[in-house]
């Protein structure tokens, strides 16, 4: 009797050791990112010191810092930030329903539906034209139409999977593969348009794109920030569903869990983010991907750490990409898509030697 009470007393402090390392780590990670953040304001062309962004923000820079700070540099982190913490935590919810560890937004060909959305946008209602300046000569003449086009194919696709779910009952793999080919469709329907668009038109929709934070004004940084908020708040309501599902859709449904409800659930809520988030600011590959599994193989697989871990995780990385991308050969700003993709071919070789090793 003696020993099981000893024993009782022990379970309590090894378990908050085992939780406090998981909240330490995404502690530390939050806390990083906020370090990032203030060097990526202070980085850049005009070069600003942390005490002149710390004065600005106060209300108490110059002219020239609060236009740098408040018009350019604040808004492109806050849509870093905020773009990470929707691509990353899509991608995890994804991979969970759908037991797919190759599941995202980017796989299941919704960022394509978007570029087809935005290239339709450009071409045919006339919203990429040229100026006269030789710096950025091709721009998007008209951003709100082809956002709001490009977040309505992004959609279509996700309601074709999830039609194919609901209705014909079609097995989380192959929702995956729907999204493969719907993808495989929507690039050459862009390239078809491509081929038949005029020389200014092609420039405007390979810029379209790239990606670039840099696109992002207040309104945009405020309707993705409210709508990450409520997805995450959702995902986090469910946290342990999740958890059950990890343990195989019988042993979930046996526990109470609604499978199937779920799951549409999870991929709408997921896809609407991500065409929000891809809407605004072009096509940012991989973050959905990478960071689920970096965190899986640091905090594990318990979604009650694995969502807020992967959120921090997205945020940081998709800030370090696009502060790369505008420091790395400045004043000239690489593509932030470009520099995301980089981390995509190698965690792919990686999942295939993981998963298909000789037996």
């Amino acid at each position: 009797m003696k020993q099981s009470v000893v024993q009782a007393k022990d379970i309590p402090e090894s378990y908050l050791k085992y939780t406090g390392r998981k909240t330490a780590i995404i502690i530390s990670l939050a806390l990083l990112t906020v370090v990032l953040g203030i060097f990526a304001i202070c980085a850049g062309s005009a070069d600003l010191t942390p005490g002149q962004v710390v004065m600005t923000l106060l209300g108490k820079g110059s002219e020239s810092s609060q236009l740098i700070i408040w018009n350019i540099r604040l808004p492109r982190v806050l849509a870093a930030i905020i773009a990470g913490a929707a691509l990353s935590v899509a991608g995890c919810v994804m991979q969970n329903i759908l037991r797919n560890p190759l599941a995202s937004p980017f796989t299941l060909g919704i960022s394509q539906g978007a570029a087809f959305g935005a290239a339709l946008a450009i071409v045919v209602l006339g919203a990429g034209s040229m100026q006269s300046r030789s710096a950025d000569a091709v721009i998007i003449g008209n951003p709100y139409i082809v956002t709001i086009s490009a977040f309505v194919f992004s959609m279509a696709a996700t309601l074709v999977i999830l039609f194919l779910a609901s209705r014909v009952g079609v097995t989380p793999e192959a929702m995956v593969l729907a999204g493969v080919a719907l993808g495989s469709l929507f690039a050459a329907a862009t390239t078809l348009i491509q081929f038949f668009a005029q020389d200014v038109q092609v420039a405007a929709i390979v810029f379209w794109t790239f990606g670039d934070l840099g696109r992002a004004s207040w309104p945009d940084v405020r309707i993705m920030f409210f709508l990450v908020m409520l997805a995450l708040l959702y995902f986090m309501l469910h946290r342990w569903d999740y958890n059950a599902i990890d343990s195989g859709e019988e042993t979930a449904k046996g526990l109470g869990v609604d499978v199937e409800k779920l799951r549409l659930g999870g991929m709408l809520i997921s896809s609407l983010i991500t065409s929000v988030a891809v809407a605004f600011l072009g096509i940012i590959g991989f973050i959905g991907l990478v960071a689920p599994h970096m965190m899986r193989r640091v905090i594990g697989g318990d979604h009650r750490f694995l969502i807020p871990g992967t959120t921090v995780m997205g945020c940081l990385l998709l800030l370090a990409s696009d502060t790369l991308a505008r420091t790395i050969i400045k004043p000239v700003v690489l593509p932030v898509g470009a520099i995301t993709s980089f981390m995509g071919a190698p965690l792919f070789l990686y999942l295939l030697s993981r998963g298909f090793k000789k037996k």
